[in-house]
């Protein structure tokens, strides 16, 4: 396991040679634990072809021992500050050019460091890990593979105990609970449940009024497994017969969705696939109902490189999971989004929640 990490380290160091600086100063919690395996928070990561220094605190000594064998770890003391370790070891590895997570770090974080490294240039950097993260190995694939499924299972067993007495947020803690026996550490998110209107508010928050006689469902939700890898999906629940309204809004949100994916494979731009969506949604009449682009990538993080957004320049390559996610939202009606979590394949793509339907039959509810 500790090659796997070194691996990427080494991928890493590759890819700074064209910041120019002696070291890269990782703060991200997810970059962290991508770089070196551990799991904690608050500790941040010096990287550069002469030095690999881990500096947290006495809380995870034990753990960083346990996860991260073998690495360079600074903890400490309960009266220095975090940028004052940092200044320990940036100066004691005679370090003049550090590179920073500026995306990341806020302000007055940078400032703290700053003060502390008065003879150290900082030179902000954007991106540098995510952009590796964004290219899953074949044991990142597996556990999302093993999110989705929880995630599919955990669907499947709240639907059959829907009743017009629960409520939405009812569902959504059913949903959590659900998964959580199937084997997920919890959910990638807090679930959306929305129901009818409320459906047209793309990040709802589960309200207390039961779903009663709704027509529409809107059920957006993931699992986290004890790797911290997730999944993201959407469905949304018809109860009754639907009306024509409904249906051509649903069915151009799903032959949007497939049209996107079947775009889906490598050496395309992100754009290009959002384009592919957001243009068949237009020409039904709803364009400026889609409000938001069409997906993201999924990982460590519920949102993480690349995303599938208007203009977007990022080529797809093998190896990326991306959510597809086009939808239409109607003010004082309601909305539909669906969603699939999707693997760049060498020839094309891979829905790795294909065995989810989403046809307009399947989400019918008797």
């Amino acid at each position: 396991m500790s090659e796997r990490f070194e691996s990427r380290r080494g991928k890493l160091l590759h890819s700074m040679r064209k910041l120019g600086v002696d070291a890269l100063l990782v703060s991200g919690e997810s970059n962290v634990s991508w770089l070196t395996g551990f799991t904690g928070d608050s500790t941040w990561l010096v990287l550069g072809p002469r030095i690999c220094v881990l500096v947290s605190d006495g809380r995870y000594e034990i753990q960083l021992s346990e996860e991260c064998p073998g690495l360079e770890v600074l903890i400490r003391k309960p009266e220095v500050k975090l940028h004052d370790a940092l200044a320990k070891v940036v100066n004691g590895a005679g370090l003049s050019k550090l590179a920073f997570e500026s995306h990341l770090l806020t302000f007055a974080a940078v400032e703290e460091i700053r003060s502390a490294l008065p003879d150290v240039e900082l030179c902000p950097a954007v991106g540098q890990v995510e952009e590796l993260r964004a290219i899953k190995d074949v044991e990142e694939i597996a556990e999302i593979r093993a999110a989705v499924d929880v995630a599919i299972r955990g669907f499947y067993a709240v639907r059959a105990v829907l009743t017009p007495e629960l409520t939405e947020l009812n569902i959504a803690h059913e949903l959590e609970q659900t998964m959580r026996r199937l084997g997920a550490e919890g959910t990638s998110f807090d679930s959306i449940v929305a129901a009818d209107d409320r459906a047209a508010l793309a990040h709802y928050r589960p309200g207390r009024m039961p779903i009663g006689d709704c027509s529409i469902l809107l059920i957006d939700w993931g699992a986290n497994t004890a790797g911290r890898y997730k999944s993201d999906l959407t469905r949304v629940l018809l109860f009754g017969k639907p009306t024509n309204k409904l249906v051509k809004v649903y069915e151009t949100v799903r032959d949007a969705q497939q049209r996107a994916i079947a775009a889906i494979k490598p050496g395309v731009t992100c754009g290009e696939i959002d384009s592919v969506a957001r243009g068949h949604i237009k020409d039904q009449g709803y364009g400026r109902r889609f409000s938001h682009s069409l997906g993201h990538g999924i990982g460590l993080d519920i949102h993480e490189a690349p995303r599938l957004a208007p203009n977007s320049q990022t080529v797809l390559r093998p190896g990326m999971v991306v959510t597809v996610e086009p939808g239409v939202y109607l003010a004082d009606w309601g909305g539909v989004r669906i969603e699939d979590d999707v693997l760049v394949t060498r020839d094309g793509s891979e829905v790795l929640s294909a065995r989810l339907p989403s046809d307009l039959e399947s989400m019918l509810v008797d």
